[in-house]
């Protein structure tokens, strides 16, 4: 399978994931956050960060033409987080999802990236809305979402363990 996504910014490139992120991927869904507010994948070596990339991402990739895709700074390549559109069975459209290394919150890179997911999203891939599912106490990334222009519609239970998350809007704008 190509890997058609190649979309930079001004300090990010952002790509397809593949095998070769596996170190990255595992330490990244191993941190503190994504184990609190995303969840345990069960992810406990590189095969299974392989795995993960595989049944997941790539999977997606697949199905729909869109998943979560590498973040890397565009100076030097390296790794930072990822940051796409899921789709999911139990929501009403794509679902923007994202996460970053500890060393790059705060800066401003989820924001960069998410704002070119969703330019992308609205324009290349032509959805008509984007949603996006928050751990009810991560007021981090309900924050972002407000400044992306989403709008918080409500309470939705997660189909992973069934708590209720945040669930935001955002409607391509005129």
């Amino acid at each position: 399978m190509a890997d058609p996504l190649n979309i930079e910014t001004s300090r990010l490139q952002l790509r397809w994931l593949n095998s070769n992120d596996a170190a990255f991927i595992y330490r990244l869904v191993n941190d503190p956050q994504w184990l609190r507010h995303i969840g345990d994948k069960q992810v406990h070596d590189l095969d299974g960060a392989r795995h993960y990339i595989e049944s997941g991402p790539r999977a997606m990739y697949q199905q729909f033409g869109f998943g979560l895709n590498l973040v890397s700074l565009k100076d030097d390549g390296t790794a930072i987080g990822i940051c796409g559109l899921l789709q999911r069975d139990s929501l009403p459209a794509a679902d923007l999802g994202f996460a970053f290394l500890p060393g790059y919150r705060r800066q401003g890179y989820a924001r960069e990236a998410a704002q070119a997911i969703l330019h992308h999203g609205f324009t290349t891939l032509e959805q008509q809305r984007i949603v996006a599912i928050v751990n009810t106490g991560n007021q981090a990334s309900g924050r972002l979402l407000v400044k992306l222009g989403f709008h918080l519609d409500g309470k939705i239970q997660t189909e992973a363990d069934g708590t209720a998350a945040d669930l935001y809007n955002l409607h391509p704008k005129s």
